[in-house]
């Protein structure tokens, strides 16, 4: 302990600390910088604690603001002990009643992932602050409590921006994108000052936006940061980058990124090559990427993660183990378990399963499930059953209900014929209770999002919707157009396989975009799966016969459908 402290003096050589007459106020700027600064200073295992203690040694008294300050040092799990002993602090002191402090527990037992600890802080104030309601409510949110968050939200006798703001981003956070919008909508129609949205707020619906796929919604969300006179930062900008692209629209993406000008980070030049990649423009991915190697920034993790994924989509398997070389060989980054996923996904899909299993062993850490999935995934392609079957045991280790796992191998035993064993894995299913992902797609008609599923009757319109798919169906079957029945799972016969085909959620999507919008006008479609076979022949021939512009986003890529051919190339 006398180690520890002589080395802490040493590092500020100018506080004469061992002095009694030293004040709270620089004992609490200290513990502050070394809060900011840390990393970067020479000194014990846990710099704040110790300077607290050097502080309790020379009879300085804490005051309201030294608990707060040395609580904002506590944020893992491993602090938990030390946090709990601070609190112990805490009420010695008599301060446990300043809200101030409160709240600082709070987010203290928040960011050491201890829930029960910091709802119990909360439980005990007499009358809560707006601050504490913030950070109880974002503890919630934090770990995924979602309809606990939004209990307490409803229930704050008052609520400010940070309020509203917290809320959102915890909805998009944790996948409900449309509660987030519904949210900021609600937000708006108060009209008050103090809740006006504000560049973290708007951070979250844009994100929101993207993940959507609901480009009308973002183009207004755009229009409306314009509108509020909000300065489009390296932040906005950034995120306005990546919406954009993740709802179809790479130009307006590559307009906002060329409108940022000089000011763009490492994370708006990485928005930018991912969201290329995510469209398949492989070239200009790693043309952008030596442009900015040569505006003097150094890429990151997720510089290389986009580069690799735009060599998955194109199949460039040089290219991707030159990058995956030139991170750690060049600049010294060391591969994520995501660097990992993508090259396992690269050599499967071009076939080259030995190569990924080779990699897989190689890895440094355990195999996660994109890993195991990704070599799933270009086996089915290939047809590896041997490969599949392990890559799903292991995948089943470590998410015993993946329905995704099982719909894959169900799917090779039907390529190939082999209806018995794809019954046997649906019967497996059944028996463990598994429920397999119905397809969804989300289109957008006139600023409103619509949900299709697989088979769905739901819609006031179906009625409508089927009778001009068929007209579709038949316009294309008089084409040349027949229902390719491969990824079918079911051992049906084939008229019945066709008929199954008819109903995918995009094609359902695509009959309602023709009834709502004009001859010419361009549907974009979102979907939660992987596009098959049938639907993907299917949209090339209706973007050629029927003249439209036809933007599928899957849950691997982008597809851009015009005049009978799509920008994967059929490989995807």
């Amino acid at each position: 302990m006398r180690a520890s402290l002589k080395l802490i003096s040493s590092t500020h050589p100018t506080l004469h600390l061992s002095h009694p007459t030293v004040e709270a106020f620089t004992w609490n700027t200290l513990i502050r910088a070394h809060n900011k600064f840390g990393t970067e200073l020479t000194v014990p295992s846990h710099p704040p604690t110790s300077i607290f203690l050097r502080m309790r040694i020379h009879g300085v008294e804490p005051d309201f603001y030294t608990f707060p300050f040395l609580l904002q040092s506590f944020n893992s799990p491993t602090h938990l002990r030390l946090g709990q002993q601070v609190h112990a602090q805490v009420i010695h002191s008599g301060l446990n009643w300043d809200a101030f402090v409160e709240t600082s527990l709070i987010n203290m037992y928040s960011s050491c992932d201890n829930l029960r600890l910091a709802h119990q802080v909360f439980d005990e104030m007499p009358q809560p602050d707006l601050p504490s309601w913030n950070s109880i409510v974002n503890a919630n949110l934090r770990v995924g409590l979602i309809s606990s968050a939004r209990k307490l939200f409803d229930e704050m006798p008052e609520r400010n921006v940070i309020s509203w703001s917290c809320m959102i981003n915890g909805y998009v956070r944790w996948g409900d994108c449309k509660e987030a919008l519904a949210l900021f909508r609600e937000m708006q129609m108060l009209r008050r000052s103090d809740v006006r949205p504000n560049e973290f707020t708007m951070t979250g619906v844009i994100s929101a936006c993207g993940r959507l796929g609901a480009i009308e919604h973002g183009k207004w969300v755009h229009a409306y940061i314009d509108k509020c006179g909000m300065k489009i930062d390296v932040v906005l900008g950034t995120a306005l980058i990546d919406m954009y692209a993740k709802c179809g629209s790479i130009e307006r993406a590559r307009w906002v990124f060329d409108k940022l000008g000089p000011k763009k980070d490492v994370m708006t030049w990485s928005a930018m090559i991912s969201g290329l990649a995510m469209h398949g423009h492989s070239e200009e991915c790693h043309d952008l990427f030596v442009k900015m190697l040569n505006q003097g920034l150094r890429p990151n993790a997720v510089t290389f993660l986009g580069l690799l994924c735009a060599c998955v989509h194109c199949g460039l398997v040089d290219e991707g183990k030159k990058y995956f070389r030139t991170m750690s060989e060049q600049f010294g980054i060391l591969p994520l378990i995501q660097h990992y996923g993508c090259m396992v996904d690269l050599y499967g899909r071009a076939g080259l399963i030995g190569e990924a299993w080779d990699l897989i062993k190689s890895m440094p850490m355990d195999p996660d499930v994109l890993v195991w999935g990704a070599l799933l995934s270009g086996s089915r392609i290939h047809a590896n059953i041997a490969a599949c079957e392990i890559a799903l045991r292991k995948l089943i280790e470590l998410e015993p209900s993946n329905s995704g796992a099982y719909v894959l191998l169900s799917n090779v035993y039907a390529k190939t014929g082999r209806w018995k064993d794809a019954t046997n894995v649906r019967d497996d299913m059944e028996a463990k209770g598994i429920k397999k992902i119905p397809g969804c797609s989300l289109v957008e008609i006139q600023g409103v999002l619509n949900e299709f599923f697989v088979g769905d009757e739901s819609h006031p319109e179906t009625r409508d919707i089927y009778m001009m798919l068929e007209e579709i169906i038949n316009r294309l079957s008089k084409e040349g157009y027949a229902g390719n029945t491969k990824d079918v799972l079911l051992d049906l016969d084939e008229e019945a396989k066709e008929l199954s085909l008819s109903v995918h959620s995009e094609k359902l999507a695509i009959a309602f975009a023709f009834l709502k919008t004009s001859p010419g006008t361009p549907i974009r479609i979102v979907k939660n799966l992987r596009i098959c076979i049938d639907c993907h022949e299917a949209i090339k021939m209706i973007s050629r016969v029927f003249d439209r512009e036809i933007i599928v986003r899957d849950c691997n890529r982008f597809h851009h459908f015009r005049h009978g051919s799509c920008t994967c190339k059929d490989y995807w």
